[in-house]
């Protein structure tokens, strides 16, 4: 496996495993609280964190080029592993079809995950962008 695939999938697998984690706080104790959308606003910030970090870390230890087309594609790839697994979990564990989880994108929770999860597809490359080792 080339480094850039094991980057990817170790950045996908590292903000999955904390999504998923906050994810089912954010459930459980935000949306009775404050509602889907402002559960939503609470968690994202926290996610892109921990993406940004663990992009940054995932570089470091697999020595990814600061050009762009490594960074693109390991940000692709950890996309492309969260999409699949995102859709997978919505079939098996919720009923949804592929349809379903489409119309999700039409609400605003649904337009503010999409938008974070676009946002952790470029990180590696912003990273690259602003000097490799971004803090």
């Amino acid at each position: 496996m080339t480094a850039v695939l094991k980057a990817g999938a170790s950045y996908f697998a590292a903000a999955y495993l904390v999504g998923f984690l906050l994810g089912t706080l954010r459930i459980l104790l935000l949306v009775p609280r404050v509602g889907e959308t402002g559960a939503v606003l609470l968690e994202t910030p926290l996610m892109l964190g921990v993406s940004w970090i663990a992009s940054r870390w995932c570089t470091n230890r697999f020595a990814i080029s600061a050009a762009p087309a490594p960074r693109l594609a390991m940000g692709f790839i950890a996309f492309a592993l969260l999409a699949a697994t995102e859709i997978g979990v919505s079939m098996l564990a919720f009923g949804r079809t592929p349809m379903d989880l489409l119309d999700l994108y039409r609400s605003a929770p649904g337009i503010i995950g999409l938008a974070a999860q676009a946002a952790f597809a470029f990180f590696p490359l912003v990273q690259a962008l602003l000097g490799g080792r971004a803090r």
